[in-house]
């Protein structure tokens, strides 16, 4: 019996590979389609009425990938209140990811990633421009497009390095003489950021 079952986990074990292969190829449809189950099972209990939109319907058609390698990375940055930068093309963006600095070049796999706070660069050649994110997320599609929304954004030579000391001592004695969770988490969110801004104008 033990044998037998043995004998069954390796064939499935070898059959694990060739599985995993045959999802990663997959082709994903080009093209969002409608949701047919869905609607031949409202026509059978409301033929009269028309069935609702899905999230199926709703969902665009995903980017094309490019076939060769494009030279320019396209970025889109925006915040709640304005356009920071729409569709300009560069050579790479550096994102303060919550797993770490994220490199964006022309030709990334497509990924999401978090931001934490820190600093936004944009490569332009040999022009790079800098920003001060709070937070928020990137967005890089497979046809070198890369979506980038923060909550809060400066230009990094426009912060006053006097209040970023002055901020940081405050929220260090908040986060000292917190008595609640919730007066320890708001100061340690402000010495997060304040650190975060003081190591963006010394680094």
């Amino acid at each position: 019996m033990l044998r037998h079952a043995a004998r069954r986990l390796a064939s499935r074990a070898a059959a694990a590979p060739t599985a995993r292969r045959a999802l990663a190829t997959a082709e994903v449809p080009a093209e969002a389609a409608e949701d047919s189950t869905f609607v031949e099972a409202w026509k059978k209990v409301a033929p009269n009425i028309e069935p609702p939109a899905t999230p199926l319907s709703m969902m665009q058609p995903r980017p094309a990938t490019p076939a060769t390698l494009p030279t320019k990375l396209t970025v889109n940055f925006v915040l709640p209140y304005k356009s920071e930068i729409a569709n300009k093309e560069v050579d790479m963006v550096i994102v303060p990811a919550t797993t770490g600095q994220m490199g964006v070049l022309p030709g990334h796999v497509a990924t999401i990633a978090e931001l934490k706070p820190g600093v936004l660069s944009v490569h332009e050649g040999n022009d790079v421009t800098k920003y001060f994110v709070s937070s928020g997320f990137a967005f890089v599609h497979a046809n070198s497009i890369a979506d980038i929304v923060a909550v809060e954004a400066v230009p990094v030579d426009q912060i006053d390095s006097a209040l970023v000391q002055k901020g940081l001592a405050e929220f260090t004695a908040k986060l000292g003489s917190a008595s609640t969770d919730l007066e320890k988490a708001e100061a340690q969110i402000g010495v997060d950021v304040h650190s975060a801004l003081n190591a963006a104008l010394t680094g």
